[in-house]
């Protein structure tokens, strides 16, 4: 069976290192690179219930997208069991189940999160929507389309429990996407000559900015944006490593609730 080290040289492979953004945290996080892996739970992000759900099936390993160590936004300066971050770590370790996480490496890699993401929209020809080849551009496969009929497109293909939208006033056919937060490129999409843009986490003034006449703008949430990436994970490790055992996360979803009068 591989080590959790071969494992990890697998995934880097597909998703260099040096892809990653200097501030990312990535690789094998948690756990002894020598361990034998028979199971494997693949999940966008690393939870209490996550961790429980890889504890009930054995698994040994869980491959998630997003660190759950991270310099930027979730510091580790303590390892106590009255924190929620500290508590989770301490109950892995005792569990002996490691952790291997692929981030911006993910995000920017061949066949990553946003190559998943404009599989899923029926978006084709892609190119780069940054240097650092952060989201992706190409045409709408089936366009031009109403922009409404892109946004239930978009909805029914993430499984989004809600999304927001502006309209402005053009069709859909250049399309940029970035999976998770991209509200910074909403510029380049524009100066690439997208007349949508579908990424998350935006906010009122980015609304407000692209204005009519700019470019559509379409927020999927976070978690609509980046879980597509998992079956990609999951196939890929498959493949490369028949003999695991792997399955996404069941206990792992959505966790943003949009009210709509009438509920």
């Amino acid at each position: 069976m591989p080590t959790a080290r071969e494992i990890e040289s697998a995934l880097f492979e597909w998703a260099p290192k040096e892809l990653a953004m200097d501030w990312d945290n990535v690789g094998l996080l948690v756990g002894d690179p020598e361990k034998e892996i028979h199971r494997v739970l693949v999940s966008l992000d690393i939870t209490a219930d996550v961790v429980e759900e890889a504890i009930a099936m054995g698994a040994e390993l869980i491959v998630s997208h997003h660190p759950l160590m991270n310099c930027k936004w979730l510091p580790v300066q303590t390892l106590r069991e009255d924190t929620p971050q500290g508590r989770m770590l301490r109950r892995m370790a005792r569990a002996d189940v490691a952790a291997i996480c692929m981030h911006t490496n993910l995000d920017a890699a061949e066949g990553g999160v946003n190559d998943a993401l404009l599989r899923a929209l029926k978006v084709v020809d892609p190119g780069p929507l940054t240097e650092e080849r952060i989201g992706r551009v190409g045409w709408l496969e089936d366009g031009p389309v109403p922009l409404a009929e892109f946004v239930r497109r978009v909805s029914r293909a993430l499984g989004c429990n809600g999304l927001r939208y502006a309209d402005a006033g053009k069709p859909v056919h250049r399309v940029a996407v970035g999976g998770g937060a991209c509200g910074e490129y909403v510029g380049r999409a524009m100066a690439l000559g997208c007349d949508t843009f579908v990424t998350s986490d935006l906010s009122y003034h980015d609304f407000l900015d692209a204005g009519p006449n700019g470019i559509n703008l379409i927020d999927a949430g976070h978690f609509p944006t980046e879980d597509v990436v998992c079956r990609e994970v999951i196939e890929g490790l498959q493949w490369r490593f028949p003999e695991l055992q792997i399955q996404k996360s069941a206990s792992h979803r959505e966790v943003i609730q949009y009210y709509v009068e009438g509920d």
